[in-house]
């Protein structure tokens, strides 16, 4: 470095003396100076996805299709039948959501609850599959309940290698994302069980994974854990557009429905879904899903 130096000094003193002048120079010394580089999930994240290789293209080729074997008591629109219990009540809140989005940006969804058992998993999961009925539509689930994931249940599906591997630094998003059966349908599971959920969740990892598969989805649905028990599901909304929260009928009580409300103040609240009415008991234009389907969520 100091023989390269020295050689655009002399350099500088010869044309100076061409000129019949003196020209004062300004190279920097030759000890090179550390620079402060920012850490590398911001460097990457600031890659554009598709510049990255992140095209839907890709995805279908490092993404072969699994084998899921869905729940028939819960997953609802795996099969033929179109009239099942619930199945009309997911397409109106579809119809909603598209609304809604209609005046402001909406992709990544969050869907909570106050409390365990109350069918935020079973929610998730058919929402998604109803939005991939439409033409063209794809939809990612994400099961982001790293304490207690049950979504690969329902579907019928591996639960690792998942999201605490990828934010834990061991798998690359390819390797963590599962094509089943339903076209244009793809999940995140939860990975292994992690001790350390809110830590990783709040690492940098997550926000670099949304910022790299979004551009490729049309919705990206994410079953976080109970509000009440547990902080994670505020810290997730920070990634998400909007927050669907499900209460369970005659179960959920009221108070705690509305502390979980109030966790939520400074977000965009979509909605609340009310999980385990009986169907006769609520006008079409309410939100119901049958007591036969989601006493199994």
């Amino acid at each position: 470095m100091s023989r390269i130096h020295d050689a655009l000094k002399r350099a500088e003193q010869e044309r100076a003396t061409s000129m019949g002048g003196h020209v004062e120079t300004t190279l920097a010394p030759p000890e090179v100076q550390p620079v402060s580089m920012p850490p590398l999930e911001q460097r990457v994240a600031s890659v554009p996805a598709m510049a990255a290789g992140f095209t839907y293209e890709t995805l279908l080729a490092r993404c072969p299709q699994t084998n899921w074997t869905p729940d028939p008591r819960t997953m609802l629109f795996f099969q033929d039948d179109e009239n099942r219990i619930g199945a009309e009540a997911f397409r109106t809140l579809r119809s909603r959501l598209y609304q809604i989005r209609e005046k402001m940006p909406l992709k990544r969804l969050m869907v909570t609850s106050a409390l365990p058992k109350e069918g935020k998993s079973f929610v998730t999961a058919n929402l998604g599959q109803v939005m991939v009925r439409q033409h063209g539509r794809r939809a990612l689930i994400i099961d982001a309940d790293l304490r207690s994931p049950g979504m690969h249940r329902h579907l019928g599906a591996p639960q690792t290698p998942g999201l605490s591997d990828y934010l834990l630094g061991e798998c690359d998003e390819f390797s963590v994302l599962q094509r089943g059966p339903m076209e244009n349908l793809f999940f995140l599971p939860a990975g292994r069980l992690a001790s350390s959920a809110s830590e990783l969740l709040t690492n940098g990892r997550l926000k670099l994974l949304l910022q790299r598969v979004e551009p490729m989805f049309d919705w990206i649905i994410m079953d976080t854990p109970p509000v009440i028990p547990v902080a994670d599901s505020t810290l997730l909304a920070n990634f998400c557009d909007g927050v669907l929260m499900v209460v369970r009928s005659n179960v959920t009580p009221s108070d705690l429905a509305r502390r979980a409300r109030e966790e939520f103040q400074d977000k965009l609240l979509l909605g609340v879904i009310l999980n385990g009415a009986p169907s006769g008991r609520l006008e079409r234009s309410k939100y119901y899903y049958g007591e036969a389907v989601s006493s199994h969520a």
